[in-house]
């Protein structure tokens, strides 16, 4: 595990991440934002540390974290629908083993958002007692899912609490810092507890490139910052160094077997795999045909490679052409004398970012690093 560590390190320090020029992680309104999250969290009485699921660490704001270990936090890892469940129990351990308070949540989900209410309950208990208005913030960088939490978190305290107050719902977008303005929403009567949402503030200076392209891979970081075409580079040598393509193979094989096993069972005796159904189908690409086509394209593109990966150059050149390879796989016309890999990137990044590749986490557990 160590050596997929150092692997990974190498992977966001290779050439053709400086390629794209000068970086600016940290935008104008950020800064003035992160000035007022300092001011509200003097007021919090609990808060709610929202970190994307995929990066546990590298999503985490550091320029807060001395603020915030000062306060009740729950830290709360969302979108756990889109990371490994396996190496998710063992960060929760992790955190377990630093008394820290964690959660994996999907925002999206009400009985996941209710867990996280029973625990900030539960958190809560004694100021309850104590006081009759409550304030539990909500901090996190950009495109982590604060707005879709708390809009989860109002639907459920609807039905729970005697709000009398006209529900506010959050602004939610796909892109990060959609949420750019720090506003309060009443969430429950009898003690009064509100949420605020901030906008994600993302620390002053990413440490190193790696983090910085681990947070645009899932998200956090405007594409347009960093260049889809370099995004898709780094997560290329994360699949290839990681030997994911060899896991995907054997699920192949899988899903091969298990059809062919389907067809004797039902007494269909054709030979037509899925894959050539496909190509024998004019019909338009269904999402997960063309799923298994660019896991089958990188797995051949990873076994027929005859040259060394741990080489940084030979690792560009086999990323080079699994980009051109999938280019076909998405159906996106060669242009003459153009040869960026923008638009294939793009569609590359989509099937990451919802999932359909798999479930992923990108960030090594400290005791393996």
């Amino acid at each position: 595990m160590r050596g997929l560590t150092r692997a990974a390190k190498r992977a966001g320090e290779m050439a053709f991440n400086a390629g794209g020029g000068a970086v600016n992680w940290f935008p104008g309104h950020m800064a003035a934002a992160s000035r007022a999250i300092r001011d509200r969290l003097k007021l919090a009485d609990l808060v709610i540390e929202v970190r994307d699921a995929r990066i546990p660490l590298s999503s985490a704001n550091e320029d807060l974290q001395s603020v915030l270990s000062a306060k009740r936090r729950i830290l709360t890892l969302n979108k756990k629908d889109l990371a490994n469940p396996n190496i998710m129990n063992r960060w929760l351990d992790h955190f377990e083993s630093c008394k820290q308070d964690c959660i994996s949540i999907n925002a999206h989900s009400s009985s996941s958002v209710s867990q996280l209410l029973g625990l900030a309950e539960l958190k809560l208990k004694e100021s309850i007692s104590k006081e009759a208005t409550l304030l539990i913030m909500v901090v996190g960088v950009p495109n982590v899912g604060k707005s879709a939490l708390i809009n989860s978190i109002h639907r459920i305290a609807a039905s729970r609490f005697p709000v009398h107050d006209k529900m506010k719902r959050a602004t939610v977008g796909p892109l990060p810092g959609v949420t750019q303005d720090i506003a309060g929403y009443k969430i429950a009567s009898q003690p009064s507890i509100y949420v605020l949402d901030t906008p994600g503030v993302l620390v002053p200076s990413i440490p190193d490139m790696e983090t910085g392209l681990k947070l645009a891979l899932t998200g956090a970081v405007k594409d347009s910052v960093v260049g889809e075409e370099r995004i898709a580079k780094y997560l290329l040598s994360l699949l290839n160094i990681r030997k994911t393509p060899l896991h995907w193979e054997r699920l192949l094989l899988r899903r091969e077997e298990l059809y062919e096993e389907t067809c004797r069972s039902t007494g269909n005796n054709s030979r037509d795999s899925p894959r050539r159904r496909r190509m024998n189908n004019s019909d338009a690409i269904y999402v997960q045909d063309l799923v298994m086509e660019v896991q089958r394209t990188l797995c051949s593109t990873f076994l027929d490679f005859t040259g060394d990966t741990d080489e940084e150059n030979e690792l560009e050149t086999l990323i080079d052409m699994q980009l051109t390879a999938l280019r076909k796989v998405f159906r996106i016309p060669h242009k003459p004398f153009d040869e960026t890999h923008g638009p294939t990137s793009k569609k590359l990044l989509t099937l990451f970012r919802s999932g359909k590749l798999g479930p992923f986490i990108l960030d090594d557990l400290p005791d393996e690093q």
